[in-house]
């Protein structure tokens, strides 16, 4: 089953408020924000890292789309030095999602699940790529927390 299909069928089984948008693949943020109708910063980005100092250790990082991430903050919390991004084929093969469309939910035991509360914060729903390029999810922020139960840190530059 396809990171999709998880996904919409963990969503619906938890009675969550979602709508699935497609659209074509776009390689801006930006312009997916535009296509889907929500705000840059309501884009739940998510980055697979490793941790130096913790090996093994996977973190999936989701922060606010207008937001960069703070790797030595990110290595800090998950209890290490500095993070830094997977390489892609590794990220792609622990997923099975193409760079940019992973959505902020870890659907991987191996993977620890760290989210910017500034995120939750700012917006009532959040949008992300749902495991494919061309298909965006929008998601009700106290549904994501109920279902994804994240640590919640500062891993955001300031």
């Amino acid at each position: 089953m396809e990171v999709f299909e998880k996904l919409q069928e963990l969503l619906q089984r938890e009675n969550a408020r979602f709508r699935v948008i497609t659209h074509s693949a776009e390689g801006s943020s930006a312009r997916v924000a535009e296509i889907r109708g929500t705000a840059p910063g309501q884009g739940a980005k998510a980055m697979l890292c490793q941790v130096k100092g913790v090996p093994g250790l996977l973190v999936l990082a989701v922060l606010s789309g207008d937001r960069k991430l703070d790797f030595k903050k990110l290595g800090q919390v998950a209890g290490g030095k500095k993070a830094s991004l997977c390489p892609a084929e590794e990220a792609t093969a622990t997923t099975g999602c193409p760079m940019g469309a992973v959505p902020p939910f870890s659907l991987w035991p191996e993977v620890r699940l760290i989210v910017d509360p500034q995120l939750i914060e700012r917006h009532e729903e959040l949008a992300f790529n749902a495991g494919r390029l061309d298909t965006s999810m929008v998601l009700n922020t106290q549904d994501y927390l109920r279902i994804a139960q994240p640590l919640l840190a500062d891993i955001v530059t300031d």
